[in-house]
């Protein structure tokens, strides 16, 4: 991968110094993981951040013995980077939701780069504040109906990680209980919407190929807006 690819990847890196780029691509490591096989483990002390070239994960929390999706993330993302800034074990792990291709860059090198390219410490910065906006999002909608709640979060995936298509927008096919769990609604609940999406024609699923197509991306992101 040379330096404009990457750069145009990851958003994190749309700021950096082109010395910035071929530094961290000199020392990235590349790492190949089937689907469901876990990637980072939780309570293990943070060495890398990883960034993903293809595929999906899911960041999860165990409570007791149920594990809880947090969030699921696409092509041209990033995870890890809390446990290096604050050299604490991790407290989420991350689970391959499809094949996934990563890219990691060492803790110590990573943290390097931040002080010596201005620009990417200030790009890392924000996207961590757009990540708590996204919290906070999720916290002021929790009391709307789960239908805005679901479109929501496809909606936001959609914009993130999703593949323009003839037919639409092209996303993962989440399992409904993951996608229940970032939601902040019921398993069944999600079947339910999902299933009125689909005979709405707003969403089109293709269990073969994993894959769900926001048809009409317009009129859920209207529905979404509805709080």
């Amino acid at each position: 991968m040379d330096i404009k690819a990457f750069s145009e990847l990851f958003p994190l890196f749309n700021t950096a110094s082109p010395e910035t780029l071929e530094w961290l691509l000199s020392v990235a490591v590349q790492h190949s993981y089937p689907k469901d096989r876990a990637v980072l483990m939780e309570d293990a002390w943070g060495n890398a951040v990883y960034f993903i070239v293809s595929g999906w994960v899911k960041v999860r929390r165990l409570a007791g013995e149920k594990a809880v999706t947090l969030a699921v993330m696409g092509r041209g993302d990033f995870f890890g980077e809390m446990a290096i800034l604050d050299e604490s074990p991790r407290s989420t792990d991350v689970v391959a939701l499809s094949d996934v291709e990563l890219l990691s860059v060492s803790a110590q090198r990573f943290i390097q780069t931040l002080f010596k390219d201005p620009q990417l410490h200030h790009r890392m910065l924000q996207l961590m504040v757009q990540r708590l906006r996204h919290f906070n999002i999720r916290f002021q909608i929790r009391n709307q109906p789960p239908a805005i709640k679901l479109a929501k979060t496809l909606v936001t995936l959609a914009e993130e990680y999703g593949e323009s298509t003839e037919q639409g927008t092209e996303i993962l096919l989440v399992p409904y209980d993951d996608l229940a769990q970032i939601s902040d609604i019921g398993v069944e609940e999600t079947a339910k919407i999902m299933e009125k999406l689909e005979s709405k024609e707003w969403v089109e699923t293709d269990k073969a190929r994993q894959s769900l197509c926001l048809v009409h991306l317009k009129q859920l992101s209207h529905l979404a807006g509805r709080v």
